[in-house]
């Protein structure tokens, strides 16, 4: 499989895999980052063409690089993954009639967001609390928590996994007013007591919760993934990657509502309400990375596959 300098993709093998019956028509990579799944989709079939989406500007730029030698098959476009449908109609010219026959989206932050510590996205390095995936638009993390309700951000970190301490971290954190990733760390590190840290970095829920929250991926994974079964032609297939238990759960309700049309009418009566499916589930469970994989690289070991064809007409 092909390497990606910029970030090394996860479950590629799989995802190359997983499209392999789809060789023509057109795959929305709808999180494009430094182009690994894509280079390698296209390298799998020469009929493929690829639409390119990610609103990270240093993503778009390091995936035009990689996917050179493929240019007449690729169109990169600047968006976020919510906006998935209008970009496809915005996009006819190069779709040129051809159905859309796949969708990927691999969630979450990228190796290369995580690495470039100017970014703000990690506790490794000190740096400015920014964390925005679009770094030319939004607020970023720092004027988040400036405006940020005691009672909203408490509810927040308990949703990505702060439960006891919650609280104390949330009044620390907005007493403080962090303007660098090291200040946040300080405020978390002051309200969790050191016999109550759990295995790896106290400050890790914290991250991911202003992250998610800055970037309003609770939302985009949402409206992506309506996007996603709307644009996709009968037969068509979507591959979702996610990373930890929020995201993994919301498509794991949202790939169930689609399975079953919205049905819930009771199991032993069978379904009465006329609900008609979306989708099918190509597996009934998560597809996770390899021992092999994790061994090459770690960060897969949290990634989890999910898997849907819809229903051809």
């Amino acid at each position: 499989m092909a390497q990606d300098n910029y970030h090394q993709p996860v479950l590629e093998r799989e995802i190359v895999e997983f499209f392999a019956s789809q060789s023509t028509g057109v795959i929305v990579d709808a999180t494009l980052g430094g182009g690994g799944h894509a280079a390698s989709l296209l390298a799998a079939s020469t009929p493929r063409r690829l639409l390119g989406i990610d609103r990270d500007p240093a993503a778009r730029t390091a995936a035009t690089q990689r996917l050179a030698a493929y240019a007449s098959r690729v169109r990169i476009v600047a968006a976020t993954f919510a906006t998935m449908a209008d970009v496809v109609a915005e996009q006819a010219d190069f779709l040129d009639g051809e159905p859309i026959t796949g969708v990927l989206m691999d969630l979450g932050v990228s190796s290369h967001q995580l690495d470039e510590s100017s970014r703000g996205f990690s506790f490794r390095a000190d740096a400015p609390l920014d964390m925005r995936m679009d770094p030319t638009q939004g607020a970023t993390a720092a004027q988040f928590l400036a405006n940020a309700d005691l009672h909203e951000f408490v509810r927040l970190l308990r949703a990505n996994g702060e439960d006891r301490y919650a609280g104390a971290i949330a009044r620390s954190i907005l007493a403080r007013q962090p303007q660098t990733t090291g200040e946040l760390t300080e405020a978390v590190e002051r309200a969790v007591p050191m016999a109550a840290r759990r295995r790896g970095h106290v400050a890790t829920r914290v991250f991911q919760a202003l992250r998610i929250a800055v970037n309003d991926e609770a939302n985009q994974l949402d409206l992506g993934l309506a996007a996603a079964l709307n644009i996709l032609a009968p037969g068509g297939l979507l591959a979702v990657i996610s990373y930890h238990s929020g995201e993994d759960r919301a498509v794991k309700v949202a790939l169930h509502e689609a399975s079953t049309g919205g049905c819930h009418c009771p199991y032993e009566l069978g379904c009465v309400c006329g609900a008609v499916p979306r989708v099918i589930l190509t597996r009934a469970s998560a597809r996770l990375a390899s021992a092999a994989e994790i061994e090459a690289n770690p960060r897969a070991r949290s990634a989890r596959l999910r898997t849907a064809r819809k229903v051809p007409s």
